[in-house]
């Protein structure tokens, strides 16, 4: 699967010179908006490769909340169960 987005320059260029542009201008233009899309835009992989970072992230989140909460949760049965033997 290949990371790139098809642009074609030769026929932006062509669109750009129908339309009153000079040669020079249409090949400046098409060449600056290649690199604008090469540059700037994420691919569908690009996507997906921040949705798993995003997932394994959220997972390793989940993983220390419910390692804190643990924690919390037997120090606060030892310290009622500490009361408890006190009263």
């Amino acid at each position: 699967m290949s990371n790139a987005i098809a642009f074609d320059t030769l026929a932006y260029a062509k669109k750009l010179k129908s339309v009153g542009f000079t040669e020079a201008q249409a090949e400046v233009q098409a060449e600056a908006m290649a690199e604008l899309i090469e540059e700037r835009l994420a691919t569908k992989r690009d996507l997906k490769d921040l949705e798993d970072n995003l997932r394994r992230d959220v997972k390793e989140m989940e993983y220390r909340i419910i390692t804190r909460l643990g924690g919390i949760t037997i120090v606060g049965f030892s310290i009622l169960g500490a009361l408890l033997k006190i009263h």
